[in-house]
């Protein structure tokens, strides 16, 4: 789903205007940046959480010439469904 599909369907459901679902979906999307930046959890109860965690340094391989490459430790965003989230899908 695309971003305009997803302010789209949010519109219709909680009977806004397109403009007013985007800026919420652009509030809400700067909000969530803000706090992992900040270094604090986003706890959703029964969609999930999303939260900052540490990747190592690695090694990979470079694919167009299979040169063995260092990867650089790095920050990434990790999202964890609640149980909710997880029996609606089937999961």
């Amino acid at each position: 789903m695309s971003k305009a599909e997803l302010v789209e369907k949010i519109a219709e459901q909680a009977k806004l205007t397109k403009v007013d679902a985007e800026r919420a979906l652009k509030a809400f999307i700067n909000v969530v940046t803000v706090s992992l930046k900040e270094g604090e959890d986003v706890a959703l109860v029964g969609f999930g959480t999303f939260s900052i965690g540490d990747r190592a340094e690695r090694q990979g391989r470079n694919p167009q010439t299979g040169e063995v490459i260092t990867i650089s430790a790095k920050k990434v965003v990790k999202f964890k469904p609640g149980k909710a989230l997880k029996d609606e899908v089937g999961g």
